[in-house]
């Protein structure tokens, strides 16, 4: 266990790594002698295409004038343009609903006048459009730094490319150490209802653009600082946590579903900071990360603890240093959880944003929850003035952290820019890891074998062509990795290592690669951690490899003989058989989409005893166009199919992540809750439920439980959890039943699947949050799927509750999905936060069984 930790009197200063010799600022980028990008072609769901259509006003000849149009599309990076860059802002028309009015913060629509009010102060400011929120709304990336010439930005450009793709000429590089601008990155109010830091931000900038002493002007000479003024514009307005579409996008990274995370990532590939901050709230100290273990295995943790560690201790001396007391104002001193907490913080998964940046070479990023609560119920109790009295001491706060950040940046800025160096060094060159010690991280107190995590990078990964997994998952998977900046090559022809051939068209994934943590982190199984720590603050298992229905192997060596050649896209899927009718598989959500898509045509398809869908070659028209849509093929097939699929209309009480799963699915879905069918609800606009959240039968009235049941009568029932269970239970559909494990266990698990219509083609991993496992089945039901023998955790934390019971050891061999006449019951996650993709299809295959046995009295299975 941790022991509580001396604290230096100062940050700890560190030394930069030599950069002796010349280096040469000759590069080619990592692209050039790629395959040609393959044309251009419809895609909904693929991440390649995803916010790539930046609208950006050209700078006039001295970078002086305002431009009037407004850039609406993604933050792509432009070296063709020097500093500052600069555009009037549209105002957005005034909102006296803005939750950010009551606390005495600007709103969003007072952030665009803002900022064009800073553009006109000086020539350090500049404001760009990095994006579009779910719910609409302009994110701004504010850049400071000191007046750049378009030359300038290209030399810039080019030693931030050699930094990353040639790191050992880069570490010899006086011109580097000399000029290199070190990037900063703040984050803001990814959380939409922890406001504060937009608004010390905006301070910030303003006094960054106006003094003249001596620091400021070092500063921005040698770095550049980077604002995403509001992270979370949706949440912003309406005092959510979450964006428009409900999701938490702190926990979205590994993901990237939302826009704001895909223009976050952006930003990190693009500027590559070396330092940020992610302003949070709240907690009382304010939480300074770095964190309790278990530590991130696949980021060079060793640099990351000593960079992080020191900037904290200058925030906390910063943030103490203010002068707030608990007895004056109800503010306790800041706190550092990796030396004042024993675990329960942790930095294990990259769904967070300073772990996530870590990939991107940051060697100092931060969490910072600043310290009094303004959100939730005390928005809703507390006076006004106590509400502002608590607002501007969270800005004061961070603010604080903020400045002592920037210190930090211009004292360390040659060590910070060696330190990113050596992270890309190290993954270029297959170095190992240094597993952190008093003596690799010196200065550091309390450092313990409980903070050692490392991980055995494989040689290369390997997603193979032609095999029985869908090759769509597998086009999105390497999509995935190219837009989070990992390397991918593709075979020209066939090539054998070990006793394996792998065909033409298969993926190499070379983790000699500066960014080899992130190629790892994704498609990695990852590591039972359940003995090494009692409890995490979030998600512990997470694999793409596993998850996402793409075949990923690793290999023992790179092929050789020239058979890889880079690429900047993965191949395109699409295809129709010339003649005949086609077999649509529907073992991944776009096939599952391509699906709705014809059956709201009117498209007579049918099912097929695998669980896929045969459809007619006279509606090769229509398959031609979701074909190249959705990406997917339809092979040419003799099967006829055996029942008819029917369009499928959804009411779904049902997490924000599943709903947004369902809608990518393309389901017509009609949210409803207790309170909605409490209101009334008209049963007959919908032809089967989904339940996992929300809804309680016992909480109905005599009216909508009678309505309820009525349509269960007649209709089928999708159920997810202890929730959906509950229902069946209530209902009476499913004789089963359902036991919970311990609510804090989440991973990636194995599974047995029993193919047919709902499994055929499932992974053979799935993921738990809260898992739930059947017993006491009745004749009538069938198990559609199973938790592994022995153990059943692959990657993750799952430890028995503390009676003993609802660990792994009490779910392995169970059923975890069953399905009878009226109802399908899921004791996994497959649609969990719009992640195990490869599970997906699972979900769709039982909703379009419970809509086709709807009145017909046919079991799913």
């Amino acid at each position: 266990m941790r022991t509580t930790r001396t604290v230096p009197a100062r940050p700890v200063l560190f030394t930069a790594l030599a950069l002796t010799t010349a280096g040469s600022l000759l590069l080619t980028p990592h692209t050039a002698g790629a395959e040609p990008q393959p044309p251009a072609r419809p895609q909904v769901h693929r991440e390649a295409a995803l916010d790539q259509h930046a609208a950006r006003t050209p700078a006039s000849a001295t970078q002086r004038a305002l431009t009037t149009a407004d850039a609406t599309g993604g933050a792509i990076a432009d070296n063709s343009r020097g500093y500052p860059r600069r555009q009037v802002l549209t105002p957005d028309p005034e909102n006296p609903a803005d939750k950010s009015l009551k606390l005495g913060l600007t709103p969003y629509h007072g952030i665009a006048p803002k900022l064009n009010a800073l553009q006109s102060f000086g020539d350090r400011v500049s404001v760009e459009v990095a994006g579009r929120s779910a719910g609409g709304h302009r994110l701004y990336l504010v850049t400071v730094t000191a007046p750049e010439t378009a030359r300038q930005a290209r030399t810039q450009a080019r030693m931030r490319e050699l930094i990353e793709n040639a790191p050992a000429v880069a570490a010899k590089s006086p011109e580097i150490k000399r000029t290199y601008k070190t990037p900063v990155f703040f984050n803001n109010n990814i959380h939409g209802n922890e406001w504060e830091g937009t608004d010390a931000s905006l301070k910030l900038i303003e006094r960054l653009a106006t003094a003249k002493d001596a620091d400021t002007r070092d500063l921005l000479a040698h770095g550049r600082l980077y604002f995403n003024i509001t992270a979370n514009p949706d949440g912003r307005i309406a005092g959510t946590r979450t964006n428009a579409n409900g999701f938490d996008m702190n926990r979205d990274f590994v993901t990237a579903s939302q826009p704001e995370v895909r223009a976050m990532r952006q930003i990190m590939v693009d500027k590559q900071p070396a330092v940020m901050l992610d302003l949070h709230g709240y907690v009382n100290g304010t939480l300074i990360e770095p964190t309790t273990p278990p530590h991130g295995e696949n980021y060079e943790y060793d640099l990351f603890l000593k960079n992080t560690y020191a900037n904290a201790l200058g925030m906390e001396a910063a943030v103490n240093g203010l002068g707030y007391t608990p007895a004056k104002d109800g503010v306790e001193p800041a706190q550092i959880p990796f030396r004042d907490q024993e675990e329960g913080w942790d930095d294990w998964p990259p769904v967070f944003t300073p772990q996530y940046a870590a990939f991107h070479g940051t060697v100092a990023a931060h969490t910072v929850e600043i310290p009094m609560a303004v959100n939730n119920t005390a928005y809703d109790t507390l006076p006004v003035t106590e509400l502002r009295r608590r607002s501007a001491i969270n800005v004061d706060v961070a603010g604080a952290a903020l400045r002592a950040t920037l210190d930090f940046v211009r004292s360390e800025r040659a060590s910070l820019v060696a330190d990113q160096i050596e992270v890309f060094r190290r993954g270029a060159t297959g170095a190992p890891q240094v597993p952190v010690s008093p003596e690799t991280v010196p200065g550091v107190p309390g450092i313990g074998p409980e903070d050692v995590y490392t991980t055995e990078f494989p040689r290369a990964y390997v997603i193979p062509a032609g095999t029985r997994r869908s090759a769509t998952a597998a086009a999105r998977l390497v999509d995935h990795l190219l837009a989070n900046d990992v390397r991918v090559t593709r075979a020209t022809h066939s090539f054998r290592l070990g006793d394996r051939t792998y065909p033409k068209g298969s993926y190499v994934v070379d983790m000699h690669q500066p960014k080899r943590g992130l190629a790892n982190v994704l498609l990695a199984d990852g590591r039972d951690i359940s003995d090494q720590v009692s409890v995490m603050y979030d998600i512990s298992g997470w694999s793409l490899g596993r998850l996402w229905g793409a075949a990923v192997r690793t290999l023992p060596r790179m092929p050789y003989g020239g058979v890889l050649r880079p690429v900047r896209a993965a191949a395109p899927v699409a295809y129709v058989a010339p003649r005949g009718d086609l077999r649509l598989g529907l073992d991944d959500p776009n096939e599952v989409a391509a699906l709705n898509s014809l059956l709201r045509q009117g498209v007579a398809v049918r099912r097929a005893a695998d669980g896929s869908a045969i459809v007619p070659g006279s509606a090769r028209r229509q398959a031609a166009k979701a074909a190249g849509a959705y990406d997917v093929a339809f092979r040419a097939t003799r099967l006829t199919g055996t029942a008819p699929l029917h369009r499928t209309r959804v009411a779904a009480a049902v997490t924000s992540g599943e709903l947004f799963a369902l809608r990518e699915m393309n389901f017509e879905v009609t949210p409803v809750s207790t309170e909605v069918l409490n209101a009334g609800f008209d049963w007959s606009a919908v032809d089967v439920l989904f339940v996992s959240a929300g809804l309680d039968r016992d909480d109905l009235d005599a009216d909508a439980r009678a309505a309820l049941d009525a349509f269960l009568g007649g209709h089928g029932l999708v159920g997810r959890g202890a929730t959906g269970a509950a229902l069946n239970s209530a209902a009476g559909l499913l004789a089963a039943k359902p036991v919970e494990g311990n609510g804090d266990a989440n991973g990636v698990v194995r599974v047995v699947n029993s193919g047919g219509v709902l499994m055929g083609g499932a992974p053979e991993h799935g993921f738990v949050y809260a898992p739930v496992w059947f017993t006491d089945l009745g004749p009538e039901v069938r198990v559609e799927q199973a938790y592994g023998t022995g153990n059943p955790l692959v990657a993750g934390h799952w430890r028995p509750s503390q009676d003993g019971s609802g660990g792994p050891a009490d779910a392995a061999g169970q059923a975890s999905v069953i399905s009878g006449p009226r109802a399908v019951l899921f004791g996994s996650e497959p649609l969990f936060r719009d992640h195990p993709k490869g599970e997906f299809a699972q979900v769709g295959r039982a909703l379009f069984a419970m809509a086709q046995a709807s009145g017909s009295g046919e079991e799913s299975g």
